[in-house]
């Protein structure tokens, strides 16, 4: 049995992955600094924890990890159908704080509550004020209604969470950043955990020994979002 340990105030260090718990989580603790959650990323972990609760930060590294290979990207036909109209203007980082609101605000049928609290809000947005974090946005008729925000981590993007207001918004803008991810040298998209919305698009399991791989590979492949 595995005793989870608790992150140090002063250290950015995190245990390795492999000592994680059964259900992936590697440490609790901490404090959502920008630093330490970027260098949580760079070691396949992240945050995700209960702010309304009073929860401990817990971080996270799940084995397996849901993965999209850009190369094998799937967008169904009646999609692509949608996509040709041209009925959401699609737009990136012009409004990453409201995406994380709108994001939090979100209700979905198997979560009780949400992850994304006031807490977690201002710590991403420091970090896309650094230019590490990142929102693709759906527009219709000037009004945000889809996207959803990541962290981009040399040639990965950590994908976070998702909304949509209309049918199909985040669909088309998740289309236009993995689209936009690809042209601009990126490989994969990480969603962290198995969602049947990211596997319609291809994502599959892989392993989190590999998924570590891919993090050390992508610290030496840095791309511009």
């Amino acid at each position: 049995m595995n005793i989870l340990p608790e992150l140090s105030k002063y250290s950015q260090t995190f245990p390795h992955p492999s000592n994680a718990t059964e259900e992936g989580i590697v440490a609790y603790g901490g404090d959502l600094n920008p630093n330490r959650v970027l260098a949580g990323y760079r070691n396949g972990i992240f945050p995700w924890y209960n702010e309304s609760d009073n929860d401990p930060i817990l971080w996270w590294s799940p084995n397996p990890r849901f993965v999209l290979d850009l190369n094998d990207l799937h967008i169904p036909k009646s999609l692509k159908k949608i996509i040709k109209k041209n009925i959401f203007e699609i737009k990136f980082n012009t409004n990453f704080t409201q995406v994380m609101i709108e994001c939090a605000n979100s209700y979905r049928e198997d979560q009780d509550g949400t992850w994304i609290g006031p807490e977690m809000i201002e710590s991403y947005s420091q970090i896309h004020s650094l230019g590490f974090a990142h929102s693709f946005e759906a527009y219709f008729d000037g009004e945000l209604i889809g996207g959803g925000y990541g962290i981009a981590l040399g040639d990965i993007f950590c994908g976070e969470s998702m909304f949509t207001k209309k049918n199909d918004a985040s669909k088309v803008a998740f289309i236009s950043l993995a689209q936009r991810l690809k042209q601009n040298g990126f490989k994969y998209i990480d969603s962290q955990i198995h969602t049947d919305h990211l596997e319609r698009f291809g994502a599959k399991d892989i392993s989190r020994d590999k998924y570590l791989q891919l993090v050390k590979n992508s610290l030496e492949n840095f791309k511009e979002f």
